[in-house]
Formats: C-alpha cells, sequence, structure tokens
C-alpha cells in the first residue's frame, strides 16, 4: 500500500490537503485536512451583536452574501423582527446573485478546466475542449474561450450586486429587518438589464436554448433529445465528456441530502424546499435542526470527554493544535448521526426536481449528477431572480428597524452555493456569548467522527482510480474531479 498526499489543490477557495492510500491503483482510504485555523468564531464574542454583520461576512470573499444573510437570520431570530416583503426580495436578489455567480465560476474556472489536462490529449473532444476551458492564465490565442468570455460576464454581473447592495464584496446593506440599500423605481429598469445580458449569455453559450427549456427537463431521455437540439452549447459538451470519461460512476455520496431551505419568501416558505432527501428512501424527510452535531474527535480543537458530541448552540471553538488522533482543523457535523451532503444537488432533490432526481436515481451522487444539478439550478434561478425584481413595490419600505434583546438566543440558516450555512448565537448582557457557525463545506469535507465514520468527500474519494489517470507521481484527475465536484470552500470551513 503506497500513502500520497496531495495539496494544496488549486483552483479552490482556502487550502486543502488530502491524504490517499492507495492499493491496486485505487484510492482504499482517504482523510480530508483542513490545515488553516482562522477563529472567527472566537472573535465574535464579547461584541455587541450587531457587530456580527460586519465580521462574519469577512470569513470569505465570494461567500460573504452567504454569510451576511445567516448572521443577519440568526440576530432577526433572537430580536423576532420581520422584515417587509421589499426587503426580502433585495436580500433573495443579492444571495441569488452571489450564489448564480459562484455556479458560473466553478463550471468554468474551477470544474472544466481539468479536461484540458494531458491525460485527455487523445480524447476526441480534447481540442475543442481546450479551445473553450483551458486555465485562463497563460492560455495563449484561441484557448480558454469560454472561460474569459465567462469571466467577463461573471464581472458584469457582480456590478448587479454592487448595485443592489451598494458595494461588493462585504456588502453592509444586509440587516436583521431587511436591506438598508433602496432600490429606486427607475434602477429597476438597470437591473433588468443586468439580468437579461445573464440570461443571453447563458441561453446563447452555456445552454444552447431557453433556461425556461433547461429547468424543465424531466428525466433522463428527455435531457438526451435536449442534448441533441443544444449540442453546440457548453452543458452539451459536458454530457458528451461526462458520458466519455464515465463521472456518473465516480465519487458516490452518502445517500442522505440536507438543504436548509433557499430563498426565503415574503408569505412564508422558501423558493427551493427545506428537508432531507433520503436516497434509499427515495422520499423527503422533515429536518430536525435539533439533531445537528459536531463531532470533534479526529479536529484539533478541545472536547468533553464524555456525552455526545455538542448542539452548536452549546459547542465550543478551543483549539488544541498538539491534540492526539487530530488531522484537520475542521469539525464533522452530522445530522442525528449521519454523514450528510449538501449543496445544489441536496436543494435540487429536497425541492422535487425531476430531472435531479433521475438521474440521482439511476447514478446516484455523484460528479456527474453533482455538477448537473448545478447547471439546473442556474436554469431555475435566474427567472426567479426577474421575478423578485418586478416584484418590488414603489415608496414601500425595504427595512423594519429592530431593537436587539439583551438576552436572547438565535438560528440563521440559509443556502450558499456550496449548501446548508447554520449561524447559532447566544446574546447576554447586550453582548455575544456564544457564537458558533457550521458552513456546507464543513458538512461536506468533515473528517472521521467518533464512530470512524468519514465524511461524505473521505468516503467518496475510496475507490477511484490512481495509476490509470496519473499525471506523474501524487496526481490523479479522478481525484481532481471527486474534489471540485464538490465545490470546496475551504476559508468557510475553518472560519
Amino acid at each position: 500500500m503506497t500513502r500520497l498526499i496531495l495539496g494544496p489543490f488549486n483552483r479552490i477557495e482556502g487550502d486543502l490537503e488530502v491524504q490517499l492510500d492507495v492499493e491496486d491503483g485505487r484510492v482504499r482510504e482517504a482523510r480530508v485536512n483542513a490545515p488553516m485555523f482562522r477563529g472567527f468564531e472566537i472573535m465574535l464574542v464579547g461584541r455587541d451583536p450587531m457587530d456580527a454583520l460586519t465580521i462574519a461576512p469577512r470569513i470569505c470573499g465570494i461567500c460573504s452574501v452567504s454569510q451576511s444573510v445567516a448572521a443577519a437570520k440568526a440576530l432577526a431570530d433572537a430580536s423576532g423582527v420581520v422584515m417587509p416583503p421589499n426587503g426580502q426580495h433585495a436580500i433573495n436578489l443579492m444571495l441569488g446573485c452571489e450564489n448564480l455567480a459562484d455556479h458560473l465560476t466553478h463550471f468554468y474556472l474551477f470544474f472544466m478546466p481539468d479536461f484540458t489536462r494531458a491525460v485527455y490529449a487523445r480524447r476526441g473532444w480534447y481540442g475543442e475542449a481546450t479551445r473553450r476551458f483551458a486555465a485562463v492564465a497563460g492560455a495563449g490565442p484561441g484557448r480558454g474561450l469560454h472561460n474569459c468570455a465567462a469571466l467577463a460576464a461573471r464581472a458584469r454581473w457582480l456590478e448587479l450586486m454592487g448595485a443592489l447592495g451598494g458595494k461588493w464584496p462585504h456588502t453592509g446593506s444586509v440587516l436583521p429587518g431587511g436591506s438598508a440599500r433602496a432600490i429606486e423605481s427607475t434602477e429597476r429598469i438597470q437591473l433588468l438589464a443586468r439580468l437579461r445580458e445573464m440570461r443571453a449569455f447563458l441561453e446563447q453559450t452555456l445552454f444552447g436554448t431557453a433556461l425556461e427549456e433547461v429547468a424543465a427537463l424531466d428525466s433522463l431521455p428527455a435531457l438526451q433529445q435536449w442534448r441533441t437540439r443544444a449540442g453546440g452549447s457548453d452543458m452539451a459538451m459536458f454530457l458528451d465528456m461526462a458520458a466519455d470519461t464515465d463521472l456518473a460512476a465516480l465519487g458516490p455520496g452518502p445517500g442522505r441530502y440536507l438543504s436548509y431551505g433557499a430563498y426565503a419568501q415574503s408569505g412564508g416558505g422558501t423558493a427551493f424546499a427545506q428537508g432531507v432527501w433520503h436516497a434509499g428512501l427515495q422520499k423527503t424527510l422533515a429536518l430536525d435542526t435539533s439533531a445537528i452535531r459536531e463531532d470533534m474527535h479526529h479536529a484539533w480543537f478541545a472536547q468533553s470527554e464524555c456525552g455526545p458530541a455538542p448542539h452548536p448552540m452549546a459547542g465550543m471553538t478551543q483549539p488544541q493544535p498538539d491534540k492526539p488522533g487530530a488531522y484537520t482543523w475542521n469539525k464533522a457535523p452530522r445530522l442525528d448521526g449521519q454523514v450528510v451532503e449538501t449543496g445544489a444537488i441536496a436543494r435540487q432533490l429536497v425541492d422535487g426536481h425531476a430531472l435531479v432526481r433521475a438521474a440521482t436515481a439511476a447514478h446516484g451522487g455523484t460528479v456527474f449528477t453533482r455538477v448537473l444539478a448545478r447547471l439546473v439550478e442556474m436554469a431555475r434561478l435566474l427567472p426567479l431572480m426577474e421575478q423578485w425584481l418586478t416584484a418590488l413595490q414603489a415608496r414601500e419600505p425595504f427595512h423594519q428597524l429592530q431593537a436587539m434583546p439583551a438576552q436572547a438566543q438565535g438560528i440563521g440558516l440559509t443556502e450558499a452555493a456550496r449548501g446548508a450555512l447554520g449561524h447559532w448565537l447566544r446574546i447576554e448582557n447586550n453582548q455575544i456569548s456564544h457564537y458558533q457557525i457550521v458552513a456546507p463545506t464543513s458538512w461536506n469535507f468533515s473528517p472521521r467522527d467518533a464512530a470512524g465514520t468519514p465524511g461524505a468527500l473521505e468516503a467518496a474519494l475510496v475507490g477511484a482510480p490512481i495509476d490509470s489517470f496519473s499525471e506523474g507521481r501524487g496526481q490523479s484527475v479522478a481525484v481532481q474531479h471527486i474534489v471540485r465536484s464538490f465545490d470546496p470552500c475551504m476559508v468557510c470551513t475553518v472560519h
């Protein structure tokens, strides 16, 4: 048996190291290490509760709105404030803008460049993949053209974020009672133009058909028929390459998928439903947030020697870098003692999207179905954003003032691009006395727990080929595909 240590990984947010035990050319066992410590939960204790709105978004630049929304929701829960409809629409627009930008970035800049590696040079599609998706830096003339176009589209898209929130990243307009940045009627026309620009890019380059046609796909046969019609699109090319490289069999997930529910609606509920999709039962189960625990047996944090792993409302962050048996700064979140996966695939499964459910029933939660779910979500999300923008009411409030109580506690649950994000806080004597965060990559990249059960990525890497996809010692394009299919944000993980 051979032990390989891969890392640091490029084209991800933050630092990641993966230790692989390899036998007969395949991964036998994996351990995922988040090697950086930052301590945001410690920084927040003792501060004014509203400081969380300034500090928490600094956890990550590309997920800053998601962190803002989770913090604002926790404070809203503690204070009891209810935001007006305009405020909810504005918050959803900002969160949707960030999540769509992250999906676009993941597909074009993080995931697809791996298909331009030399290991694929003999594939029939390699030349066209290089022309479209080669890494932008040093790509040269005629290489990475669609990646460059995606970067330009993303830049224009983030102008929308700046208009909605006053600036980007780290907008200060997300508040417990709504948005501090009112959107005037005259601005709506300009903002709608930005939405139409992104719709045009998605329909002309990524999908090759109308967004609504992609969102309406309800089965694998329907997907194959669509693939014929949209043969020149980037999504169709992804489907071709996925079939040729058998991505549908690579990186299987745990079969349980968590979504907190995405984009709260002013009339109640969420645009994408909350729950837990159980693949074995083929049904959505109700989410019990009291069943969330953070196991720290293999994390560099102090823990109680007796009793179960703590709930985030009772958890602690006490670094212990020399702890025996630990190998990461990531805790191990579990739901009712079970490993779950989160992300776009979880949102679409819980929400009941027919194509994502059909693909996952046929192949499981794999590299192919994770990326497919992200593409489907983009097609579903932008029309929702068009609805939220047109639903804004002139001369109606965007924000409701709130008085923060001296003693309270609150929970803020939202969905970042990469999945379920939760903030738990307690306020005592007008100060934050407790703050815990469980980020999406904390779920997906968790270490083993007290029972020795590996996290979602650790288990997904088992069986991945090394020798047959190698590009030199310690390199595996299969491992790269699996890791990137989860789209890790390690800086959020090690908050």
